[in-house]
C-alpha cells in the first residue's frame, strides 16, 4: 500500500445539502452525514415534502432539517445531487442561481432496466455529472457516491460501510473536498479517479454492481488496491 495520499481539508463544519434526500440513496447519505456531525438539509420539490422526508430520516444522535429544494441549495455549503436520471437537468437548471459557487457532488447514474438487467443509458453530453457541469456553469461539478448501496446505508445496524467512493472533477481543491467528505463516514474512502470526463464510465459501472448484487444476493461496494 502507497503512502502517498495528500493532505485534506478539514470539512467537518460543512453543511451538507442533498436533492433527492426522499429517496433511498440521498436519504442514505443524509443519515450517515448526520451522525458524522454534519449540518444535513434535505430537499423536495416542496417544502412540506423535505420536512416529511427530514422528519423520518431523523433519529438517535442525528437531526436532518428538510425543505424545498431552492432553500436547500441556498443554505447548504455543499449539494449532493441523488435525483432520478429523468428530469436531472431541469431541476439543476432551475436552481443553477442558488447552486453558483458552490461544490455540487453528482451521483446520478442514468440507468435502464429490461429482461436482461440494468445497463448503462445514453447520455450526450457524456455522463449525468458532466450535463451538471453543461447546466451549471457557475458551480463546480464533481462525481462521486455512485457506488454505495442505499441499503446499507439506511442499516443502522451497520456500523461501517467498508467501501470505496471513486471521485471524478476537474478541480482538485473540489475534488479533495469531496474526498475529505467521504471519509467522514466509517469505512468510506475517498479515491481521486480522474477528470470529469472519465464519469461516463464510473457511472455506467453501476450496471455491473447491480448484476453482482442481485447474482449473490449481496450489497456489493468496491475496494481500489494497492492505494
Amino acid at each position: 500500500m502507497t503512502s502517498a495520499a495528500p493532505s485534506l481539508p478539514d470539512v467537518s463544519s460543512l453543511a451538507i445539502g442533498i436533492l433527492g434526500g426522499s429517496g433511498p440513496q440521498g436519504g442514505g447519505l443524509a443519515v450517515r452525514f448526520a451522525l458524522a456531525g454534519h449540518r444535513v438539509l434535505v430537499g423536495s420539490r416542496s417544502a412540506e415534502r423535505g420536512r416529511d422526508a427530514a422528519a423520518k430520516l431523523s433519529g438517535a444522535g442525528r437531526l436532518v432539517e428538510g425543505g424545498d429544494n431552492a432553500d436547500v441549495a441556498e443554505q447548504a455549503d455543499v449539494v449532493i445531487v441523488a435525483v432520478p436520471w429523468e428530469g436531472h437537468g431541469e431541476l439543476l437548471a432551475d436552481l443553477r442561481k442558488q447552486l453558483a459557487g458552490k461544490i455540487v457532488i453528482d451521483c446520478v447514474n442514468p440507468m435502464g432496466f429490461d429482461k436482461g438487467g440494468a445497463f448503462a443509458l445514453p447520455v450526450e453530453e457524456g455522463s449525468a455529472a458532466q450535463q451538471a457541469a453543461a447546466v451549471l456553469p457557475d458551480s463546480t461539478v464533481v462525481g462521486a457516491f455512485h457506488h454505495v448501496s442505499a441499503v446499507l446505508l439506511m442499516d443502522e445496524s451497520v456500523a461501517s460501510i467498508d467501501t470505496d467512493i471513486l471521485v471524478v472533477g476537474d478541480d482538485r481543491p473540489a475534488t479533495d473536498t469531496v474526498i475529505a467528505l467521504a471519509n467522514r463516514i466509517p469505512g468510506m474512502r475517498g479515491i481521486y479517479a480522474g477528470k470529469l470526463r472519465n464519469a461516463g464510465q464510473v457511472e455506467a459501472l453501476t450496471a455491473n454492481l447491480i448484476s453482482v448484487n442481485r447474482r449473490y444476493k449481496a450489497h456489493a461496494g468496491l475496494r481500489v488496491t494497492d492505494v
